[in-house]
C-alpha cells in the first residue's frame, strides 16, 4: 500500500483516536487486535497470558496499519505498547529503523516459525499444471484466474498497510506476471470468501498466504514453486522510506526464512517491568496459532479461545514467569 500522506507521523495522527481511547490511557498496557484470525489469535493469547500471570489491565486497540503501530511503539507513551505480530523480514525495515537505530522498541528473542508464498488451490496445480510463479507470467494461463472478464487474472496480494503487500507489489512485477493480474489489496475476509468460492467450484484460485493461518487446515491449497532466497534478489525499500520505493526495490526470490516475534515499547521496561520480563519468555507456537485461528474463524470470540488456553496450561504460564 502506497500511504495518501507523505510520513507516517501525519498518518499516526490521523489515526491517533484509535490509540488514545478513554479506556487504553487507564489500562496497564495497550495491544493492537488487527483483523486476521492468526492476528487476533496471538494478540488475545499474549492480553490473557499477561491478565492471568500478573493480574494487569490489558486494553485491545482495533488498528490494521502496521507501520503506524511501529511509530505509536516508538513514541513509548503508551498508546501501543506490545505487538504480537513481528513478522520479519517483512518488517525488518521498521525493526531496523525503531529496534535498531532509535532503540524505542525492543524484539524479543522468542519467535515461532512461518511461510509465505504464494498459494493456489489443489486443482489448480493438478487440473491446470501451474506449479511455478513462473507459470502465472503467461498471459493464457493468467486468464484461467479471470473471474470478472476483462481478460486479466485476479491475485490477492494482502490488505493495505502490510509491509508485505508492497513486497507483494514488487515480486509480482519482477517474476513477470504483474501486467496480466489484477494485484487485488483488499481485506483479508474478501480474499478467504473467494477462495472459499472457488474451492467449493473447483476452479483456480493464487494470492498471498501465509502461515499458521486457519487456510491450511480449511482448504486443499498448495505453495507455488519460487527460487529459493537470495539476499541480492530481494532488496526491498518500503514507500515510508522512499518515494522512489517501487524503483529502487527488486524482488525476485522467495522470502528469507520467516519468524514471528512479540515486540513492545521500550519504555515499559520502567512502566510495567513485571510484563517485559514475562515477554521476553512467552514462547508461541505455529501448531497452537492455526488451532485458536481456526476457532476464532468458525465463530468462537478471540478472548474466548484465549482464556480457555490459558486456564488449561498455568503450568506453563508459571513456568515462564519464573525465568
Amino acid at each position: 500500500m502506497q500511504f495518501p500522506v507523505k510520513s507516517t507521523a501525519l498518518l499516526a495522527a490521523a489515526f491517533s483516536p484509535l490509540f488514545a481511547p478513554a479506556s487504553a490511557l487507564a489500562a496497564d498496557i495497550v495491544i493492537p487486535d488487527p483483523n486476521y484470525a492468526s492476528g487476533r489469535a496471538t494478540a488475545y493469547a499474549v492480553k490473557a497470558i499477561l491478565e492471568e500471570g500478573l493480574g494487569l489491565d490489558v486494553e485491545m486497540a482495533t488498528t490494521t496499519a502496521v507501520p503506524v503501530i511501529w511509530e505509536a511503539m516508538g513514541r513509548g507513551t503508551g498508546e501501543i505498547d506490545v505487538w504480537t505480530e513481528t513478522w520479519l523480514p517483512n518488517q525488518s525495515g521498521l525493526a531496523q529503523k525503531y529496534a535498531d537505530e532509535e532503540k524505542s522498541v525492543t524484539i524479543g528473542d522468542k519467535f515461532f516459525p512461518a511461510v509465505q508464498g504464494y498459494c493456489v488451490t489443489k486443482v489448480t496445480m493438478d487440473q491446470y499444471g501451474i506449479k511455478s510463479v513462473f507459470d502465472l507470467a503467461n498471459p493464457e494461463n493468467a486468464k484461467l484466474f479471470d473471474t470478472n472478464g476483462d481478460g486479466k487474472g485476479e491475485i490477492w496480494i494482502g490488505p493495505q498497510g502490510w509491509q508485505s503487500t508492497n513486497i507483494e507489489t514488487i515480486r509480482a512485477r519482477d517474476y513477470g506476471f504483474a501486467d496480466f493480474f489484477e494485484l487485488q489489496s483488499t481485506d483479508e475476509a474478501v480474499a478467504t470468501a473467494s477462495l472459499d468460492a472457488a474451492a467449493k467450484a473447483g476452479k483456480p484460485w493464487v494470492g498471498y498466504c501465509y502461515g499458521p493461518h486457519q487456510n491450511f487446515a480449511t482448504y486443499d491449497i498448495a505453495l507455488l514453486q519460487e527460487p529459493a532466497h537470495d539476499d541480492g534478489d530481494f532488496v526491498m525499500v518500503q514507500p515510508a522510506d522512499d518515494p522512489d520505493w517501487m524503483a529502487k526495490s527488486h524482488v525476485a526470490s522467495a522470502y528469507a526464512d520467516t519468524t514471528v516475534h512479540i515486540s513492545w515499547s521500550s519504555t515499559l521496561a520502567d512502566r510495567q517491568p513485571q510484563a517485559v520480563a514475562l515477554l521476553k519468555n512467552i514462547q508461541l507456537s505455529a501448531e497452537d496459532v492455526n488451532a485458536w485461528s481456526l476457532a476464532i474463524v468458525n465463530g468462537k470470540e478471540p478472548a474466548e479461545v484465549a482464556d480457555e488456553w490459558v486456564k488449561a496450561h498455568p503450568d506453563l504460564i508459571a513456568q515462564w514467569m519464573a525465568q
